[in-house]
């Protein structure tokens, strides 16, 4: 883990102008900054960046953060990826917290195939295009294809020559280790002899969400029976197959947008449609769609559309995954190319106008289109027809969260149409399959829950059960409590008097933790108490790169964007205006009248329950002198409130 020395190092030197500026062509414009959404398609600029509060919002989309939440959203990085960016971007070295010894020699091995796949994929792609049988061969053979030569930068092509030892001579002459080598899968020893491993094939590398090249895909071109059409990386540290996608680098940022996500097999499927201006696609390597994979397509979008080829085995092989595709939340359409081509032939053929058409208007619903698929084959067999039947029920019990509780029902009323068939005789049929594979899950959780003795034979799926908090409520005091928070967060180093600062004040007033509904709001009083005490003085920017990512989200949405006063405003009518920051006092003292106002509100509350019920005389008396109190002072700070208090 990156220790918080540097993670506090590298939030000190975090300028969200230069990093968001980055990625977005910004204007100044008073003391914010302004452009185009990268986040959503607009014409006129609603995105805004504040220098000030380091902070991102977009007034048409709603998206917000800070520096390091920018390159989580727009760049698709975890947490750590993010420091990462950021420490490479600003010098800074990146220490560690100490690991156990396996975990660093792990680290260490990823990194040296990091630094080798690179080497590597330079050595393949200057033989390609600066070697004449690089030319001749491989840059001939993918122009063939189509490509262009901007394309084939892009996906950083290359080619290995057909001569045995050329790359594994030049890797081992730059004191590469011979057993990385082999581990990397680009060499292979027979007989103590390092041989080439992609010899004669146009190489493909694959690459993982931050941009580094983690193994290799080689194609052959010339014909040879014996051989296989394509040699891929044997997985090690840092190349699992079953988590890639390739091309996710190229198409992270065209998925966010068009929020959706095309699914083809190949390599050569989503060079084409990049190539072809479609670049919201990826490739599954034509392999069985994963968990993982799936995952990694709903950490863009929860919209996915797989683009097979229309034969028997592309059905076949867009099928497969499909209830994985359920469980994980994701609305899934299949289009099926015509003519025996594929994506890549097909958007040649026809240009990407019309390719992005026929994905358009031939989308079909997966569950629906199984279902007709098992129909089909099951002709007027009735046994064949029971089967799709307790198939296609099985399928729809896999969609399976909360949210999606009507397209479930949705689909039990479609299909029991197809299959011409009683609605709540489907309907009792899912619910069946629902009720075993919970009791699976709460076997397999009996089990564990018991030991290791239990343990013996895992299930063979166990699924996280999510649930919604459906008590949390919304309070019409809400903005009410953040403009608490927020006056703390703004104004609490300020002087309030000779001798306190605002967060002195603040405290001294005794607020109570029952007053307020919103409990995150209150975790961050809590945490800037905390803080104080121990002797920091706390400022926004140390909860907006707070690591607790619920704090930072709600704290860069209570740093909003105040309307500026114009400059023509003030030189029109030549007149002072006092800003927030000169009535700080003001605010502080009116957001804290609030709570006692509310306090107030309650006491009265329940002192008018208590007048309810059966007293004394003189009981009752001293009840009313209380109620009359207590609305006393309710009118006293209402008044002293004033508009501070927003309604």
């Amino acid at each position: 883990m990156i220790t918080q020395e540097t993670i506090q190092q590298i939030i000190s030197r975090i300028d969200v102008i230069d990093v968001v500026g980055s990625f977005v062509k910004l204007k100044k414009r008073g003391t914010n900054y302004m452009g185009l959404c990268p986040f959503h398609n607009e014409k006129s600029p609603s995105f805004t960046v504040s220098p000030v509060k380091e902070i991102y919002k977009c007034f048409g989309c709603g998206k917000s953060g800070n520096a390091i939440g920018f390159l989580m959203e727009h760049e698709k990085y975890s947490y750590v990826e993010a420091l990462r960016w950021l420490a490479n971007r600003y010098n800074i070295e990146v220490e560690e917290t100490a690991v156990s010894p396996e975990r660093l020699l792990q680290q260490q091995a990823a990194e040296s195939l990091y630094i080798l796949n690179t080497f590597a994929q330079k050595f393949f792609s200057d033989f390609l295009w600066n070697e004449e049988e690089g030319q001749d061969i491989g840059l001939s053979y993918l122009k063939e294809r189509g490509f262009n030569e901007e394309i084939i930068r892009k996906f950083q092509l290359g080619y290995s020559p057909e001569s045995r030892t050329h790359f594994s001579q030049h890797a081992l002459k730059n004191q590469y280790n011979p057993e990385l080598l082999q581990k990397s899968g680009l060499v292979v020893f027979r007989n103590d002899e390092a041989i080439d491993n992609y010899r004669g094939r146009i190489i493909f590398p694959i690459h993982n969400q931050t941009g580094k090249v983690i193994g290799f895909g080689a194609r052959i071109i010339k014909k040879n029976d014996k051989a296989p059409k394509y040699i891929n990386t044997p997985e090690n540290d840092i190349y699992v197959k079953s988590r890639i996608l390739y091309g996710s680098y190229f198409a992270r940022q065209a998925i966010d947008k068009a929020n959706e996500c095309l699914l083809v097999e190949g390599y050569t499927d989503v060079i084409s449609l990049h190539q072809a201006g479609i670049e919201n696609v990826v490739a599954s390597g034509g392999t069985s769609l994963t968990v993982d994979q799936l995952r990694l397509i709903r950490k863009y979008t929860p919209n996915l559309t797989i683009v097979y080829d229309g034969d028997g085995a592309g059905v076949k092989a867009a099928l497969r995954g499909l209830d994985l595709a359920l469980e994980e939340g994701l609305n899934v359409k299949l289009v099926l190319i015509p003519d025996k081509e594929d994506p890549d032939s097909y958007v040649n053929k026809v240009g990407a106008t019309a390719f992005r058409e026929f994905v358009a208007t031939n989308k079909k619903d997966f569950i629906l289109f199984q279902l007709e698929v098992a129909l089909k084959d099951a002709g007027a067999d009735a046994a064949k027809k029971s089967q799709v039947v307790s198939q296609i029920a099985e399928t729809i019990s896999r969609i399976n969260k909360t949210e999606d509780f009507t397209k479930q029902q949705d689909y039990i009323r479609q299909s029991s149409e197809i299959l011409k068939i009683d609605e709540s005789g489907l309907h009792n049929l899912v619910n069946k399959f629902i009720r075993e594979r919970i009791g699976k899950e709460e076997k397999a959780q009996f089990q564990q829950d018991q030991g290791p003795a239990y343990t013996e034979m895992p299930p063979d799926e166990v699924f996280a059960d999510e649930q919604t908090d459906s008590f949390q409520l919304l309070y019409k005091d809400e903005q009410q409590e953040r403009a608490v928070v927020r006056a703390l967060l703004e104004f609490g180093l300020k002087e309030w008097d000779e001798t306190l600062k605002v967060a002195d004040y603040f405290f001294s007033e005794n607020v109570e933790d029952d007053l307020f509904d919103n409990k995150q709001l209150l975790n961050v009083l809590h945490l800037y108490k905390q803080w104080y005490d121990a002797g920091k003085e706390p400022v926004p920017k140390d909860f907006i790169y707070a690591e607790d990512r619920d704090i930072s989200t709600l704290v860069v949405g209570l740093m909003d964007f105040p309307y500026e006063l114009s400059d023509k405003w003030k030189e029109q009518f030549d007149m002072p205006v006092q800003e927030r920051e000169a009535r700080y006092r003001e605010e502080v003292e009116g957001t804290l009248n609030y709570l006692k106002l509310r306090k107030i509100k309650r006491l009265i509350d329940m002192n008018q329950q208590d007048m309810a019920r059966p007293h004394s005389l003189e009981e009752q008396l001293t009840l009313m002198q209380t109620h009359q109190h207590l609305k006393q002072l309710e009118i006293e700070l209402t008044r002293r409130s004033g508009t501070v208090i927003v309604k």
